[in-house]
């Protein structure tokens, strides 16, 4: 497996190691020992999610406000743009982004450890996306941020995404100055 380091603290690129013959591939999306042994992943991944979602629809920026989630990210169909942001105010890169195009043909995935704010966009006509998490969805605890905040300036693919009303109205980063407790 190939683990590149990005521009964001602990943010990685994995590129899990494809075995190829006549009947197609095999790949291994994870194993405990190898992600600690190569990529320094010690938490311990809880929880999985899969979502699917159709050509255009946006889905973020989201994090836990005091019970952060880190994210081992993959797509098992079709194509997305993943977003990564640092939303640590005392990071040297605050507001900066990691935007990586992820797929089942890159077979690429992205760690995010906890503390950042993670969302993606989907390019292809759908896309299945799952994410392995380091603590459990509590939704008294979960916030958002603007898709579109100009403070973040994330290029993404459209102007015009499709939004759940939830992530229609998430606030733009310069609400949540002095409220991102995260630890």
């Amino acid at each position: 497996m190939n683990v590149s380091k990005t521009m964001l603290a602990g943010v990685l690129i994995i590129e899990p190691r494809l075995f190829h013959d006549e009947r197609g591939f095999f790949k291994e999306t994870y194993s405990a020992q190898r992600y600690r042994d190569q990529a320094g992943i010690t938490l311990p991944l809880v929880q999985d999610n899969c979502s699917r979602s159709g050509k255009g629809v946006l889905r973020g920026l989201h994090f836990q406000k005091t019970r952060p989630q880190g994210k081992l990210v993959s797509v098992s169909y079709g194509t997305v743009l993943d977003v990564t942001v640092d939303i640590n105010p005392d990071s040297p890169t605050y507001t900066h982004h990691v935007a990586v195009e992820i797929s089942d043909t890159n077979h690429k995935q992205v760690w995010v450890p906890p503390g950042y704010a993670h969302g993606f966009f989907v390019i292809s006509e759908y896309a299945d996306l799952h994410y392995k998490c380091t603590d459990y969805y509590h939704p008294d605890d979960e916030a958002g941020l603007a898709w579109n905040c100009p403070t973040l300036a994330i290029p993404w693919p459209s102007s015009q995404p499709r939004l759940s009303e939830k992530d229609r109205h998430h606030p733009k980063l310069a609400q949540w100055h002095g409220q991102l407790g995260l630890e």
